[in-house]
């Protein structure tokens, strides 16, 4: 009797595997979603360091959403040029020219440059010492110090150097996370190729910008008046660089009274 047992419970148990092995294989069947054979060929022409700079959960989800026809060919920041190509023909397209593009920190408020206001005390990050209301430097307009943009970094691109961030160009993909998570918005993707830029975000009056940073853009126009192609202009107080139409002359550099006007590569090195 109880060999008989054994065998019925066995019977039982394979019975029931197999209706559940059936049940499986079905419902894979009527439930199963096609993946377009492009998704992973296009996958493994992306760095993998899913950084989220082109707008996607990851490089999965951006593979994904070229294929589906939701993303250009070049929504990866960090892909260079013979990616973009690899991916181009993978998706039966022209290969589209793209101008890399490299973080630059709008503002050269150093220890040496300006001063401190107060003695913050608290979460050693940016976002928070914002919130906290407490003005932490003489300039309210500058870089505050706290590394948010170090702790977004997956490159290892950018670091506080004597108070303030810096970028390393040679590392720099232009993902734009840092840009993200400037609470002050101080961080900007700028053309790789760029001649000059403005190392300043202040918008106050230029004897106010004298009075608490020695590297602050006054306002004062000079370097419009030197330039010949009109790739500068004065807003709100403070110059804007067209890159377009920058032809790297360097007037601008060479007038500016407060050296607020840079080389972007040369400048900004870790």
């Amino acid at each position: 009797m109880e060999m008989q047992g054994i065998v019925i419970a066995t019977l039982i148990v394979g019975v029931i595997g197999l209706l559940i092995g059936a049940a499986l294989v079905a419902a894979g069947k009527k439930f199963y979603v096609e993946v377009d054979e492009r998704e992973a060929l296009v996958r493994e022409c992306l760095p993998g360091n899913n950084c989220g700079g082109c707008g996607q959960a990851g490089c999965d989800a951006a593979a994904a959403a070229i294929v589906r026809g939701e993303a250009e060919v070049n929504v990866c920041p960090v892909c260079n040029e013979k990616a973009i190509r690899e991916i181009s023909a993978i998706m039966g397209v022209d290969s589209v020219q793209t101008v890399k593009k490299r973080a630059f920190v709008r503002c050269a408020g150093t220890c040496g440059k300006t001063s401190v206001k107060c003695n913050y005390v608290g979460i050693r990050d940016c976002r928070s010492a914002v919130l906290s209301g407490l003005p932490v430097w003489e300039c309210d307009y500058g870089c505050l110090g706290f590394g948010s943009c170090v702790e977004a970094c997956a490159f290892d691109a950018i670091h506080v150097k004597e108070g303030a961030a810096v970028v390393d160009p040679e590392k720099c993909t232009g993902c734009g996370r840092c840009v993200a998570v400037c609470p002050k918005n101080l961080i900007e993707l700028i053309r790789s190729d760029a001649k000059a830029a403005v190392a300043c975000s202040s918008k106050a009056r230029g004897p106010e910008v004298k009075k608490v940073c020695a590297a602050g853009c006054l306002g004062c126009k000079l370097c419009t008046r030197q330039c010949e192609t009109e790739a500068i202009q004065v807003e709100n107080n403070l110059a804007q660089i067209d890159y377009d139409k920058c032809v790297g002359c360097e007037k601008c550099m060479e007038k500016c009274p407060a050296k607020a006007i840079v080389r972007p590569v040369m400048c900004q090195k870790v």
